[in-house]
């Protein structure tokens, strides 16, 4: 397994809050999956990260693409693999 970090930059603002129950519940299906390590926002509200569970970067991708925020285009999305230390 690997981590991998998924910078989610805010795009369009106005749409964040009504996406953010169906963005929470998609995580929420991911942590209870062991999928998720660690999640949140970035305090200035640019955005925010979620650190994924994945063999490679190929599922990673394909998970952090699932995001409703994502789907709709309310934030961008940076993968990056992360080497946690």
């Amino acid at each position: 397994m690997a981590y991998f970090a998924a910078i989610l930059e805010m795009k369009q603002k106005e749409l964040n809050d009504l996406y953010r129950p169906q963005h929470l519940e998609f995580l929420k299906q991911l942590e209870e999956e062991g999928k998720v390590y660690k999640k949140g926002p970035f305090l200035d509200g640019s955005g925010g990260l979620v650190i994924y569970i994945a063999d490679n970067f190929d599922e990673a991708k394909q998970i952090a693409e699932q995001d409703p925020y994502i789907i709709y285009g309310v934030r961008t999305l940076d993968l990056r693999q992360w080497g946690i230390g």
